[in-house]
């Protein structure tokens, strides 16, 4: 295993079995990439420099790209279609998802660990990633809600900073059901939401994908998005999949205190505590690696204090209510 990448976990939390009778994932048959051949940048949605500095890349989206092959495309929905029984509800923004499947597809799980797609993501975002160290961020999926005309995800930004999204079912078959990209900042969407409006129709980008396992990498917790409503009752379901930036160093984007409300509890509180403690373990070994001789008692405390800062923060909202989970309608 490449020392760029964080183990999965080798034990299922209680309950979880795998599915029985699965293929087994091979990249020379199940994976056909295609890397984007452009990107669009959080400065063109009118993002700051000063709001850019701080996250774990400049790029907001890439166009869509090619991930799976028709075979596995077909892999992929079968599997959907074997999790669809785990669906859970994520507050009220989506009536119907699955979280966690990675725990219970040997298949997803391969999948979204791929070092073949992470090596494209990283290309993506001008930085080495990895699949994100809590795996209930891998292979999320979302489902149609049951009332048409209800968005299927209501425009939001993600709990994580960087992910794709796939298409799972075939988008050019569907009535509706478009990805959609907010073409502003999230300032901008939570000043419509309050004025009790939505993005505007010309400031909406609905990319194509021009079939099922196609994907578009996002920098999640700042472009705004959503999965708009089908015109009528149809199978319509996508599966995001989370990384995190190698590079410590830098704050962590992610919102982990919403998953109190959407995921299984016997499985969050440990993937939330291992993920702090792989970013505080990074942060830790700079300040052994890093620190000078000659900084004084206040430097080096203020060196040990950042260097856990989340694992302060991860006890922190471990121990407190969660506030309400973020949407913009």
């Amino acid at each position: 295993m490449s020392q760029n990448t964080v183990p999965f976990p080798t034990v299922q939390p209680p309950g979880y079995e795998w599915l029985d009778g699965e293929p087994v994932f091979d990249p020379g048959i199940h994976l056909a990439i295609e890397a984007p051949r452009s990107v669009t940048m959080l400065a063109d949605l009118g993002y700051s420099e000063a709001e850019i500095t701080g996250t774990a890349t400049p790029v907001a989206f890439s166009e869509p790209f090619r991930v799976l092959s028709d075979e596995g495309a077909e892999v992929m929905l079968e599997t959907a279609r074997r999790l669809r029984k785990y669906v859970a509800r994520a507050g009220d923004r989506i009536e119907h998802m699955v979280r966690g499947g990675c725990y219970r597809s040997r298949w997803l799980r391969d999948l979204c660990l791929a070092p073949e797609v992470t090596a494209v993501m990283s290309g993506v975002y001008g930085k080495a990633v990895t699949p994100h160290t809590m795996p209930v961020h891998l292979g999320h999926m979302n489902f149609p809600p049951s009332a048409v005309g209800d968005a299927v995800d209501k425009w939001h930004h993600d709990t994580l900073p960087l992910d794709y999204v796939m298409m799972v079912s075939d988008p050019t078959t569907l009535p509706g059901g478009q990805f959609e990209v907010f073409l502003g900042t999230k300032a901008e969407a939570a000043a419509l939401a309050g004025a009790g409006e939505r993005p505007p129709r010309d400031r909406v980008l609905v990319p194509d994908f021009p079939g099922p396992g196609w994907a578009i990498a996002l920098h999640g917790n700042m472009v705004v998005h959503r999965g708009g409503p089908l015109t009528e009752a149809a199978e319509r379901i996508t599966m995001v999949n989370g990384y995190v930036d190698l590079d410590r160093s830098g704050d962590d984007q992610s919102r982990a205190r919403d998953l109190i409300q959407v995921d299984d509890l016997a499985v969050l509180p440990t993937d939330w505590a291992r993920h702090a403690a792989w970013r505080g373990a990074g942060r830790l070994e700079a300040v052994v690696d890093d620190l000078a001789f000659g900084i004084g008692l206040a430097e080096a405390a203020d060196r040990l204090e950042e260097a856990i800062v989340d694992v302060q923060l991860a006890i922190h909202d471990m121990r407190n209510e969660p506030p309400p989970i973020q949407h913009y309608e």
